[in-house]
């Protein structure tokens, strides 16, 4: 006897259908993979201070692996803002280079290379156009209140879209050319100036200044916002960082496509009718109310799909389907 099949359960969401567009994130964004050892240890694809250029490796650690305060996985980034003769050495974890040319704190800078014309590159390829930057933090200040920064001290996440290579401070210092042109859009999300003792999420939206599509995503990261800051002891505990997009309305290509596809969540399983569709690597990702991808299944053409999804918990769920001609989504219970 076959099971009656619960068709997807909306709440206060209606299906949003367009053409298929890429839909990319920061990679190992949940700091679950690491390289190096002892105080060189980074997230893959991520650098700090003790992989940068000039004076930035000789400072202490500021990126740390822990596995004590973590919100998702087995581990979060710690980022500490450390102090080296006498000078604080603000917290880092970007995806482009800690560039300290001098020992004078104002000549720093991220780069996606060293200076103008530098052989080492790091940069993230990244074509989407999101809308908001998320993730998930914990903040504590220096407990220093005297000099630049103590009670003052606020931590930073920014995401910059771009093309070619990009710096921050955009603005030349004498170290590197100005990077204003390649800007597509920016996300900046700053801490309050207090402690913050607990996983809080934050989403702040990507302001576009070109209609471009961008090339590469850089991602800087610090424990004290302010440059010049001459004190250490901040902390920024960052995990499950991502971008959401919305799917427009606009530009259908393939309608009926989209709605012929039907699918389906029965006793801890997902079914997806993918009968009569030809479309090349069409996949389904799952996402919890955070925004965090949970899962990701390609799909196969002209049959129906299912995959077990036991390992989550019960609740409502975001599912977002893809195919070459078209573009789907919307939200499901899982019991």
């Amino acid at each position: 006897m076959k099971k009656k099949l619960t068709l997807i359960t909306l709440i206060s969401f209606t299906f949003a259908i367009a053409i298929a567009q890429p839909t990319p994130q920061p990679p190992n964004a949940g700091f679950e993979n690491w390289t190096g050892t002892g105080t060189s240890m980074e997230p893959t694809d991520y650098n700090s201070n003790k992989t940068g250029t000039g004076w930035a490796t000789a400072g202490p650690q500021t990126c740390f692996r822990d596995a004590s305060i973590f919100h998702g996985g087995t581990y979060s980034a710690r980022i500490e803002t450390g102090s080296a003769i006498g000078s604080a050495v603000n917290g880092a974890l970007t995806s482009g280079i800690v560039n300290a040319p001098t020992t004078n704190k104002a000549d720093g800078y991220i780069g996606t290379r060293q200076g103008a014309s530098g052989t080492d590159i790091r940069r993230i390829a990244f074509d989407g156009r999101p809308d908001s930057l998320i993730g998930w933090y914990q903040y504590t200040q220096s407990t220093t209140t005297t000099g630049t920064g103590g009670a003052n001290e606020i931590g930073k996440v920014y995401a910059i879209l771009h093309l070619g290579h990009y710096y921050d401070p955009e603005t030349p210092i004498g170290y590197h050319p100005d990077s204003s042109v390649n800007k597509i859009g920016s996300a900046l999300f700053l801490t309050p100036a207090s402690n913050v003792g607990s996983w809080t999420r934050f989403s702040v939206p990507f302001t576009y200044v070109s209609a471009a599509t961008p090339q590469y995503i850089l991602l800087n990261c610090t424990s004290s916002n302010n440059q010049l800051t001459t004190v250490a002891g901040s902390k920024l505990w960052l995990d499950d960082i991502g971008v959401v997009y919305h799917v427009s309305t606009v530009g259908v290509n393939n309608p009926e496509a989209a709605e012929n596809t039907k699918v389906y969540s029965y006793n801890n399983v997902i079914y997806v009718d993918f009968m009569n569709r030809s479309d090349n690597q069409s996949t389904i990702s799952v996402y919890d109310l955070t925004g965090k991808l949970v899962v990701k299944q390609q799909l196969s053409n002209n049959k129906l799909n299912s995959f077990t999804v036991s390992g989550l918990n019960s609740g409502m769920y975001l599912y977002d389907l893809s195919g070459s001609s078209f573009h789907k989504s919307g939200k499901l219970i899982i019991n």
